[in-house]
C-alpha cells in the first residue's frame, strides 16, 4: 500500500482485489496521526450510561473515542454492548449519563437525523440499502441532505468500489453480500461525512471479501475521516485499528492500540482464541 500519514503497516496489503494499479482513489488528509487524547478526541462518547427506552442500562460509564484519520474498533463477546455503544454515539439510545461530542460540539441532545446533518455517517448492520433501487439510485439517496453537485463524490465512490460502477444500473437487492456492503458504505460517503460509523460491515461475507472491505475502510481513513467500527472478526479488525475498545457487559474492559490489544495475553486468551 502507498505511504500514509496515518498507518502504513495495518491491514491486508493486497490491493489487487479492486484496484490493480494500487493508486489511491481519495485524497490523503494533511493531518498527521497523533496519539489519542480521549478528552479532546474528534468524536467521543464520554462515560455513557443508558439503555433502550425504560429498560435496564446496557452501557455503564462506557467511553469510545476516535480522532481524525483513525480507525477505532469496538470488539468483545456477544451481548457485550458493542452495537449499543455505537447506537448511543449516534443518538439511538436513551442515555441517562454521559455526553457525545463531535469536533468539540456537545451533540448529546440531538436526534440521529440532526447528527447526520452535523456530519455523522452511520451504516447499520442490516437493512442498510434500498433493495428495489439501483446501485446509483442508492448512492443518490445518500446525498439527500446535500444541495450541491454530487457528481464528484459519486465518482470518488465508484473509484473506491469499481464494481459498483459496473453494476450501477442493477437493482441493489440482486448484488452479493459484499457488494451490498459496498453500496451501504458508498451511500454513507455520499453525505461527505465528518465521521463514518460502521456496525459489523463484514458480517456474513467471505474472508476474501472481508479483506477487500477492510482495505477500502483503510483508504477512507487515509482521507482524514475518522472511522468508528463494531466488528465480530476481532483479530482482523484490531490488525487495522489505531485504537481498540474491548467491551464486557457494557463496560470498557481493555483499551489500547490495535497492536497493544493483539499482544495483550489476557485479551488474546479471553477474546482472540489464545
Amino acid at each position: 500500500m502507498t505511504d500514509s500519514p496515518y498507518q502504513n503497516d495495518r491491514g491486508n496489503h493486497d490491493r489487487s482485489l479492486t484496484k490493480p494499479s494500487g493508486a489511491a482513489s481519495m485524497t490523503p488528509s494533511p493531518h498527521a496521526r497523533q496519539p489519542m487524547q480521549t478528552q479532546s478526541a474528534y468524536l467521543i462518547g464520554d462515560m455513557m450510561t443508558g439503555g433502550y427506552g425504560n429498560g435496564p442500562d446496557i452501557l455503564h460509564d462506557c467511553t469510545i473515542a476516535v480522532n481524525q484519520g483513525e480507525i477505532a474498533v469496538i470488539v468483545g463477546p456477544n451481548g457485550a454492548g458493542k452495537s449499543t455503544a455505537m447506537k448511543a454515539v449516534f443518538g439511538m439510545l436513551n442515555m441517562r449519563q454521559g455526553a457525545v461530542r463531535l469536533d468539540g460540539e456537545d451533540i448529546t441532545a440531538l436526534s440521529p437525523q440532526a447528527r447526520v446533518a452535523r456530519g455523522m455517517g452511520f451504516v447499520p448492520q442490516t437493512g442498510n440499502i434500498f433493495t428495489s433501487m439501483t446501485v446509483e439510485e442508492n448512492l443518490e439517496m445518500g446525498a439527500f441532505i446535500r444541495r450541491d453537485d454530487i457528481r464528484a463524490t459519486m465518482e470518488q465512490v465508484y473509484a473506491l468500489f469499481p464494481i459498483l460502477r459496473d453494476k450501477r444500473h442493477q437493482a441493489a437487492g440482486e448484488l452479493s453480500g459484499g457488494q451490498r456492503q459496498q453500496v451501504a458504505v458508498g451511500r454513507a460517503l455520499m453525505t461527505k461525512p465528518k465521521v463514518l460509523m460502521l456496525d459489523e460491515p463484514t458480517a456474513g461475507v467471505s474472508p476474501i471479501v472481508m479483506d477487500e472491505l477492510f482495505d477500502r475502510i483503510i483508504e477512507v481513513a487515509r482521507t482524514g475521516i475518522p472511522i468508528l467500527m463494531v466488528e465480530q472478526n476481532a483479530r482482523q479488525a484490531l490488525e487495522i485499528a489505531d485504537r481498540g475498545y474491548v467491551l464486557v457487559q457494557g463496560r470498557n474492559a481493555h483499551t489500547g492500540t490495535g497492536k497493544e490489544l493483539l499482544a495483550d495475553p489476557q485479551v488474546r486468551r479471553s477474546f482472540l482464541g489464545g
